[in-house]
């Protein structure tokens, strides 16, 4: 088995980045790198930091699967999403969302 999948992450990160609508510059900006280093790593195969692909893959909602097994084709589910996004939340925002999922469920 290829274990230099790695090469793929530029891809990844580019999709990525154009799924959520963000340009660039703006991404660059969001995770405090330039956008020359961003395109860098997009398009010439350019490897970042653990700092800078947590912060990329964070961002950007990435698996670590996709990363990591990208001839896995690991589809990611809506409830994986999801629950990348608790993770982001703090306490008071855990409490609206959960609130949130308790009155759709009641309203079933």
């Amino acid at each position: 088995m290829e274990h230099n999948n790695f090469d793929k992450l530029g891809s990844i990160i580019k999709t990525a980045r154009k799924t959520k609508s963000f340009t660039r510059e703006r991404l660059a900006e969001i995770i405090n790198i330039t956008p020359r280093y961003l395109m860098s790593i997009e398009n010439e195969n350019k490897k970042p930091s653990y700092d800078v692909l947590f912060r990329l893959a964070r961002e950007l909602g990435i698996s670590a699967d996709t990363i990591f097994y990208p001839e896995n084709k690991h589809v990611d589910t809506k409830v994986e999403q999801l629950l990348r996004l608790l993770y982001l939340c703090d306490d008071r925002e855990l409490k609206i969302a959960t609130a949130t999922i308790r009155a759709l469920l009641d309203n079933k």
